[in-house]
């Protein structure tokens, strides 16, 4: 497996070789591959066709299945004695990916500072004209960015792209994670307003492969982000949260989410933020979860899910089991290893327990990327409803997003047709019912318990997909409480990190600026957001 590492935050590409997608688009979109002559319908196109979301072999085998999805257990890990220690290759193209162009993101950072470059030199007329471009283009910006955060704390940003915006090279500073964070809480809010406000454009639907240029689920999107964001910050800045977000559940007509229209029965499809594949064919993720991390996790398929009957679990996991004398005998029974199973045993006892659904997941050409989802968005309403207003009403959001979970999974089930799978059927209202009213994940008990099943039901719906997004939840709500085997890991990297520590490249080419941040760039300093 090797990768061409691009150099670091300041270094940007030129516009003439900004695009580093491999495959072409629907023609009914602009072309990522081509340039387009550096228009900002090119550029923003290319900057959404990114591989660090949509559902590809090199983020999922390098990065979620190997750092994020092992610290939030939402991706099977082998018990190795290096099991915690973070990739410096890794994550340094992980970093990359985000500031420049030519590796296996997009470069965001990179695209947007081309687009701003591009914008400047415009007519007031064409600016107006094509200002949806530019407002989409933070949103994009924003989401990534505020992952780089969740992930690293301070990052460059605002004086990141220097020689894409002004033609000279500045090794950029490190911009306070807390102030960023307030940043796009702000940004958030003003672009919801703008997409709320204005209608669509002929080139900004042309360009928009993600929702295809509906101004509507644009202002959903912001709207929805900054929700997560204002959750993101509410255990440490409780009163800015609380006001921010009650103000949004209680004027629905001016801040409108991607919440599905509250239905079970919503259409994840149209209604989800989902970076959809392409073309017919996808990276093979089956080669990036059969390099060790296809199998079910433990807390999550047998504490969690078999105990409630959970009706994801046929779309989610495959029971697996043995070939004896030519023949394959399946297990009878979902079950998971055990996360305190010695590396020699897991070796040789893989083929008892289950693992990941090859339909949903394994050789799903269709598998989109995840961005955000209505089940997400009604579990943070749940989680502020239940501390700030009504339990009722965190409960109707709670169970609304339940069911929205189970919509979604059997969905992505069933975008994988033909090939010799038999997609199995929509569970029964009754099964779901039961479910929810009568396991262990229902509404019921005191407020600490309701608030920890929102937390454990969020955990779940993430999944290994939205691993990083998952792995931000648990830090910041210490949910589930999970169990990591340390014995015989290596000293110093017995438990997973609570961030992760800046690539080796940044820390020698950008040397004076990260003086200024060495002091926490240790493996247990803890993101602001946390308690």
């Amino acid at each position: 497996m090797k990768k061409l590492i691009i150099n670091i935050s300041f270094v940007l590409v030129a516009v003439t070789s900004l695009v580093s997608c491999k495959k072409a688009v629907d023609e009914k979109f602009y072309n990522p591959e081509k340039s387009i002559n550096a228009s900002l319908s090119g550029l923003f196109t290319a900057m959404l066709n990114n591989d660090r979301v949509a559902a590809k072999y090199w983020n999922v085998r390098t990065f979620l299945c190997q750092m994020p999805g092992v610290y939030a257990q939402t991706s099977y890990f082998p018990n190795a004695n290096s099991v915690y220690q973070q990739s410096d290759g890794y994550s340094q193209n992980y970093w990359d990916d985000f500031y420049a162009t030519g590796g296996n993101g997009s470069g965001v950072m990179a695209q947007y500072r081309s687009m701003e470059t591009k914008f400047s030199t415009l007519s007031d007329a064409d600016k107006t004209s094509q200002s949806a471009l530019m407002q989409a283009a933070k949103v994009v910006l924003i989401e990534q960015a505020a992952k780089m955060v969740d992930l690293w704390g301070d990052i460059p940003y605002s004086e990141a792209g220097s020689l894409e915006k002004n033609s000279t090279i500045v090794n950029p500073k490190f911009d306070d994670q807390k102030a960023l964070y307030t940043g796009f809480i702000s940004d958030l809010a003003t672009v919801a307003a703008y997409f709320k406000a204005n209608s669509t454009n002929k080139d900004f639907a042309k360009a928009d492969i993600l929702l295809r240029g509906d101004m509507n689920l644009w202002a959903r999107y912001a709207n929805s982000l900054r929700l997560r964001l204002l959750m993101r910050i509410s255990k440490v800045d409780e009163g800015t949260a609380r006001t921010a977000v009650m103000d949004m559940l209680s004027n629905s007509a001016n801040y409108p989410l991607i919440d599905g229209a509250n239905s079970a029965l919503y259409n994840p499809g149209s209604s989800d933020v989902l970076l959809q594949p392409q073309t017919n064919s996808t990276s093979d993720l089956s080669a990036a979860f059969m390099e060790g991390s296809w199998y079910a996790t433990d807390y999550m398929l047998n504490t969690v899910m078999v105990p409630a009957n959970d009706p994801r679990i046929p779309v989610i996991y495959d029971k697996y089991g043995r070939t004896v004398n030519g023949k394959f005998i399946p297990n009878k029974t979902y079950k998971a290893m055990p996360v305190t199973m010695s590396g020699s045993d897991q070796e040789t006892s893989f083929p008892d327990y289950a693992v990941l659904d090859s339909a949903t997941f394994l050789y799903n050409q269709k598998l989109p990327g995840i961005v955000i989802t209505a089940s997400e968005v009604n579990l943070l309403k749940a989680e502020a409803f239940e501390r700030w207003g009504s339990s009722a009403s965190a409960q109707t959001a709670y169970e609304s997003a339940l069911r929205q979970s189970v919509t979604f999974y059997y969905y992505l089930n069933n975008l994988n047709k033909g090939g010799g799978y038999v997609n199995p059927p929509a569970p029964l209202a009754t099964d779901i019912d039961a479910w929810i009213s009568s396991s262990s994940a229902a509404y019921t008990g005191s407020q600490a318990n309701k608030l920890a099943n929102i937390y454990t039901q969020k955990w779940v719906h993430l999944g290994v997909l939205q691993s990083t997004e998952a792995w931000s939840e648990y830090r910041r709500t210490g949910f589930p409480v999970l169990t990591f085997p340390s014995a015989g890991k290596l000293s110093g990297f017995d438990t997973p990190p609570t961030r992760l520590i800046y690539p080796s490249q940044e820390k020698v080419l950008n040397a004076a600026n990260y003086q200024a941040v060495q002091a926490k760039d240790t493996r247990k300093t803890k993101i602001f957001w946390q308690q």
